[in-house]
């Protein structure tokens, strides 16, 4: 073949791979399409390891949440559980307001002893108020006493626009959450309670002779969905968190106020199709394994590892993980004595030129302070350090 072919040839297979190539990254880089409007007052769509938010309205929008609440409630027993403070075996007698209380019913009835695990069964499953009631009185004495360890967890896990006066959700100008808050402690309920999270996919459940299905239709019809809990009065419309895991991917889609029952559970499916059809998760870093290590000062260690207390995810549009980009920021001197999960440092991570999220670094070992002369040694390699640094 003549040189000059083989040079005409070559040129135009990388014509041909160059255009083939800038198509494929255009049409990766094409936005994706808006979420169409949903029959409800606010909501929004979260990805449980990675904690981004994929769609969004009114979601800081402090609303009623019925029987959402019980998440809460759910929560501190389950923090109980964990401490030994009580058991699944416990035999709770039940009160006379437990018994009393309105709405949705386990049917427990009064004076009776019936145990934690049934009650939770009877809240998560059936939403019954009064089971809800019982488990609170059980864990504080008081559901009034139970509704401040609800606040100082919603304190604790961040919850900005949340605030609890009663453990079922009864309607109360003071008991209120946004869309935002109710995704934060559904993904801190299946993190840090893996082991309780399977009672929100039962379909049912049998107490007293009487067998009550779960609310949550999306069970019935999405293999996918397990969970996680629905809501409803006069005042608050229907409402709905609900969490399905496809392949590595869960995602939380947590819909309020809807006007008719129908509408929470088509708004939820649309929120799950459209996460799980255009976005896509990856672990950047593994929880408790070194990111960077870092000097630390006047310690029994020179060097001290640094890492997140959970595993580090993101989620990107599909086709632009390889956009993804990390950089680390860290204290400039770190003197000990250092605490184990000790915030020292942040990890950014990027999607292009947009920030997508900030973790902090922490220490992942304790550092004692070296004896006196470890720590003079150090100080007067840290003053020559600071004069040239």
């Amino acid at each position: 073949m003549p040189y000059s072919t083989v040079v005409r040839t070559l040129l135009l297979s990388f014509l041909v791979f160059a255009l083939l190539t800038l198509t494929w990254t255009t049409a990766q880089a094409e936005p994706i399409p808006p979420l169409s409007p949903l029959p409800v007052r606010g909501y929004i769509l979260v990805d449980h390891q990675s904690g981004n938010v994929l769609a969004e309205v009114k979601s800081d929008e402090r609303m009623e949440p019925a029987s959402i609440t019980k998440l809460m409630t759910a929560y501190v027993v389950y923090k109980a559980l964990k401490s030994g403070k009580i058991h699944l075996n416990d035999q709770v007698t039940i009160s006379e307001k437990a018994w009393r209380t309105s709405g949705s019913k386990m049917f427990i009835k009064l004076g009776t002893q019936v145990s934690v695990d049934d009650l939770l069964r009877g809240m998560v499953v059936q939403s019954g108020n009064d089971a809800t009631v019982a488990l609170a009185e059980h864990v504080a004495g008081s559901e009034e006493t139970f509704a401040k360890l609800m606040n100082q967890e919603a304190e604790r896990l961040g919850l900005k626009n949340s605030h609890f006066t009663n453990a079922p959700g009864m309607p109360d100008p003071n008991h209120y959450m946004s869309a935002r808050d109710i995704a934060t402690l559904a993904r801190a309920l299946i993190r840090d309670f893996p082991d309780q999270y399977p009672r929100y996919a039962e379909r049912s459940f049998k107490y007293n002779n009487i067998e009550q299905q779960n609310r949550n239709r999306l069970l019935l019809t999405d293999p996918s969905v397990d969970g996680v809990k629905t809501g409803h009065t006069e005042s608050a419309g229907y409402c709905l968190v609900s969490s399905a895991k496809r392949n590595d991917t869960r995602l939380i889609g947590v819909v309020l106020g809807a006007q008719k029952e129908k509408d929470r559970f088509s708004a939820s499916k649309t929120l799950l199709d459209y996460g799980f059809s255009f976005f896509e998760s990856r672990k950047l870093h593994d929880a408790n394994t070194p990111v960077i290590t870092t000097r630390i000062w006047k310690g029994q260690e020179n060097e001290l590892p640094l890492g997140v207390v959970h595993p580090l995810y993101v989620t990107v549009p599909k086709g632009q993980a390889a956009q993804v980009s990390t950089t680390t920021t860290v204290q400039p001197t770190i003197i000990a004595p250092v605490q184990k999960d000790q915030p020292l440092g942040e990890i950014v991570v990027k999607l292009g030129d947009q920030e997508v999220s900030k973790t902090p670094l922490v220490a992942l070992q304790d550092v004692p302070e070296s004896g006196w002369f470890g720590r003079m040694i150090d100080a007067i390699l840290l003053f020559f350090h600071s004069l040239f640094s």
